[in-house]
């Protein structure tokens, strides 16, 4: 049976969503992700208002990285974020079960004065980054109003998982935020658990029957081994309170 070596990320220039990317996540068979490219691996944090939601990302600890290296996918790796073979120990069963639907097709479309957000729920990372001002989905019937229209923006372009897209009326250009090749481990202190990987700027992710999955600038894969839409979170380790050890 193969076994995984963890390896430890060298910055590297942006690459367009146009252009053919280095940047590579493959899927293992019931095993963790092989990333190649040099890709950046850095903490980040989940850090609320004065109300205690959801408001902004910190970044934490950078993690030094090769060329490639594979992260824990089963939640039970004791070097956790990377891999040490443990899916081998406790007989990981890590099936993908995602759809192949493109994200428009998975949405739900919501239509506002200004703006039209997409949501695909099943996406959901439950970072709760649309939840400030009376969630985004009352928000965006007031988007005429410009301090409601920035605020909708920013929950938006915060969610990590790509689950909520808000898109220009008329035009239909995506309000997207700017993000280099990364990913980001999350720690939600709040919940007092740690979440998912966050995979930015249009890394792409490559299932264990070697075909992509839509390449999208925002998406966030299952790293505590619970998720029902593999390699997708889908908030599991929000309800069983998973912890990394890192924060």
């Amino acid at each position: 049976m193969e076994r995984f070596i963890a390896l430890g990320a060298l910055p590297r220039r942006r690459e367009s969503l146009t252009e053919e990317p280095p940047a590579r996540i493959v899927v293992s068979p019931h095993g963790p992700y092989r990333v190649t490219g040099s890709v950046p691996l850095s903490v980040q944090v989940i850090s609320p208002n004065a109300e205690g939601e959801s408001w902004e990302w910190g970044e934490g600890r950078r993690f030094p990285v090769e060329q490639e290296y594979y992260l824990c996918r089963c939640g039970q790796s004791r070097h956790k974020p990377f891999c040490d073979n443990s899916h081998l120990r406790v007989g990981f069963e890590g099936k993908e079960t995602a759809t192949r639907r493109p994200l428009e097709r998975q949405s739900e479309h919501l239509d506002g004065p200004t703006h039209v957000l997409s949501d695909a729920e099943t996406l959901c990372a439950f970072a709760r980054f649309c939840d400030p001002g009376g969630k985004i989905w009352s928000l965006i019937e007031r988007t005429d109003d410009p301090t409601i229209r920035e605020l909708v923006i920013r929950e938006a372009s915060h969610c990590p998982s790509g689950r909520l897209v808000l898109r220009e009326k008329g035009s239909g250009t995506a309000v997207e935020p700017t993000l280099p090749p990364s990913i980001g481990i999350v720690e939600d202190p709040a919940l007092r658990c740690s979440g998912p990987l966050w995979v930015r700027g249009g890394v792409v992710v490559e299932s264990a029957d070697g075909k992509p999955y839509e390449r999208r600038n925002r998406v966030t894969l299952c790293r505590c081994g619970a998720s029902t839409n593999m390699p997708f979170c889908n908030g599991s380790h929000a309800s069983m309170h998973f912890q990394d050890g890192l924060v």
